[in-house]
């Protein structure tokens, strides 16, 4: 992105301005700066490849022939059409096929993908392909569950609400009992 395209502290004054504010006023006279890195960080999944992060390893344990599953996983992000914030938690899990990776990659690569604007759905596909792509493992199982600022703070207002959303890829989509056995690991 160039500089005339790049969003700034004085884009962020205008905002607050056009909101009705001060952006003068001690307490907003720093938010600018601090909102520009905060979205920054917010969107740095852009600057990230998964690729990078899904690197395998061989220990010994890449002979290991059942479900890895993450649960509790973290997940913070913002929807690309209000530009609210969703959160909450995602489960990933894979049927390794001789590769592995370390469980805190899972993490990373959920944080990837949520550090972009997004949708679930979409969301929660891209981090299912990522690892059937890179670790080319039997299975993958991801799910995601969130709550959307956009349905609680406006629109509907419904507090509370939670959406989830679920890929399954390789083996778990035609085998009954291990799509089983992974929902049932999901499980909270």
């Amino acid at each position: 992105m160039s500089d005339k395209e790049a969003f700034t502290e004085h884009d962020w004054r205008r905002l607050l301005t056009s909101l009705g504010e001060d952006p003068n006023r001690p307490g907003l006279h720093e938010t600018p700066a601090r909102v520009t890195k905060a979205w920054k960080h917010w969107t740095s999944g852009y600057n990230q490849d998964p690729v990078e992060v899904l690197k395998a390893f061989e220990d010994g344990a890449e002979q290991y022939n059942e479900l890895i599953v993450v649960r509790g996983i973290p997940v913070y992000s913002h929807c690309e059409h209000h530009l609210a914030p969703f959160f909450g938690k995602a489960t990933v899990g894979y049927l390794p096929n001789g590769k592995i990776v370390g469980l805190s990659k899972l993490t990373r690569l959920v944080d990837i993908f949520s550090k972009r604007l997004q949708v679930q759905e979409r969301m929660t596909m891209q981090i299912a392909n990522a690892l059937m792509e890179v670790l080319e493992p039997k299975a993958v199982g991801v799910v995601v569950k969130c709550r959307h600022m956009c349905m609680e703070s406006r629109g509907i207002r419904t507090q509370g609400e939670e959406t989830i959303t679920s890929c399954m890829l390789g083996e778990l989509q035609p085998n009954l009992a291990l799509r089983t056995e992974f929902l049932a690991l999901a499980r909270d």
